[in-house]
C-alpha cells in the first residue's frame, strides 16, 4: 500500500503586524482551491483568527445566497504544545495538495515551529525599513545592510538543517519568498533604497522577492461576506482598481511556482479572462 502524499506546506510568517499577510494567505489559498486544489488551513492565531472568519464568513455567505464557492477546510490552533499542533497537522493534511498556516503578528513559538517546516514560507512586508528591520538592520547613512534580524537568521538556519536532510529523507527545500505588499504609497528614492538593501539581503540569506498585493478598500469591503477577488460572479459591478487587484493576485500565485497538483477544473483556471 502507498503511502498518502504530504501536502505542501505554504506558511505566511511575519512578527511585525498590518503588512496584509492574512489578507494573502486567504487569496492565496483561494486561489489555489480555484484551481481545482484541495485546500486545509490552520490559523495560528486564536486572539485574532483573522484567517478563520474571513473562511467562517465565506461558508456562511454560501449558505445564505444558496450558492458553492470555492474553499478550503479550516480550523484555529488552539492547543499549548508542539505536539498537539504537530497532531493537528497530521489530521488537517488528510487529502490535502497545500497546507496554509497563518500566524500571529508577532514572536511566537507554534509560528516558529510552522515557519521552520515550511515548504514555502510567505514573508509579506510593506515597503518601508521599519517592516525591513524584521529580517536585517541597515547602516542609517549608506543604507548598506549591516547584519541579519533574529528572525532572519532563525529562518536561515532552519534552511540549512533542510538542505542537509533533503537528500537523506526526501524533504523539499524550503523557498523563502518576501512579498512586497503595498508598494503603491512608497517615494521613489525610498523605494530604491529598498529595492537595493532587499536585493542585497536576498542574495546573503537566499530568499526570493516577489510583487504583491496593493492598499486597496476592496479588501476590508470583502472580508464580512469572506469573498475574494476571484468570485467575480458574486462581487457585483467591479471598476478598473479592482480587476488591477485581480491581476496582481494572479501575478503574485505565479511567482510562488507552486507545485499544482495534475487534478484541475480547467473553467477555474486563474489564466482565464478577468
Amino acid at each position: 500500500m502507498s503511502s498518502p502524499s504530504v501536502p505542501h506546506r505554504i506558511v505566511f510568517a511575519n512578527e511585525k503586524g498590518g503588512t496584509g499577510k492574512s489578507t494573502t494567505a486567504v487569496h492565496v489559498a483561494m486561489a489555489l482551491a480555484f484551481q481545482g486544489a484541495r485546500v486545509a488551513a490552520i490559523d495560528l492565531d486564536p486572539r485574532q483568527r483573522t484567517l478563520h472568519r474571513y473562511l467562517e464568513n465565506r461558508a456562511e455567505t454560501e449558505k445564505r445566497r444558496g450558492i458553492t464557492l470555492a474553499s478550503a477546510r479550516f480550523t484555529v490552533f488552539e492547543g499549548d504544545t508542539i505536539e498537539q499542533l504537530d497532531e493537528l497537522i497530521a489530521d488537517m493534511s488528510k487529502d490535502a495538495d497545500f497546507l496554509v498556516f497563518d500566524t500571529p503578528g508577532r514572536d511566537d513559538v507554534f509560528a516558529r515551529h510552522a515557519a521552520t517546516g515550511a515548504d514555502t514560507l510567505v514573508t509579506p512586508l510593506n515597503d518601508s525599513f521599519v517592516d525591513f528591520d524584521l529580517i536585517g538592520q541597515v547602516d542609517a547613512e549608506t543604507f548598506k545592510v549591516r547584519r541579519l534580524s533574529f528572525y532572519a537568521e532563525l529562518i536561515w538556519e532552519a534552511r540549512k538543517k533542510r538542505a542537509m536532510s533533503t537528500i537523506k529523507d526526501g524533504k523539499r527545500e524550503m523557498d523563502w519568498v518576501v512579498v512586497r505588499n503595498r508598494t503603491g504609497h512608497v517615494e521613489a528614492r525610498n523605494m530604491r533604497r529598498l529595492d537595493g538593501a532587499l536585493t542585497e539581503l536576498s542574495k546573503r540569506v537566499g530568499f526570493r522577492i516577489a510583487s504583491g498585493l496593493s492598499e486597496r478598500v476592496i479588501y476590508r469591503e470583502l472580508f464580512p461576506s469572506g469573498l475574494t477577488l476571484l468570485d467575480k460572479g458574486h462581487l457585483g459591478d467591479l471598476g478598473t482598481s479592482h480587476l488591477v487587484a485581480r491581476q496582481e493576485l494572479r501575478s503574485l500565485l505565479a511567482q510562488l511556482n507552486l507545485p499544482m497538483p495534475a487534478r484541475h477544473e480547467p473553467e477555474l483556471v486563474l489564466a482565464a479572462s478577468a
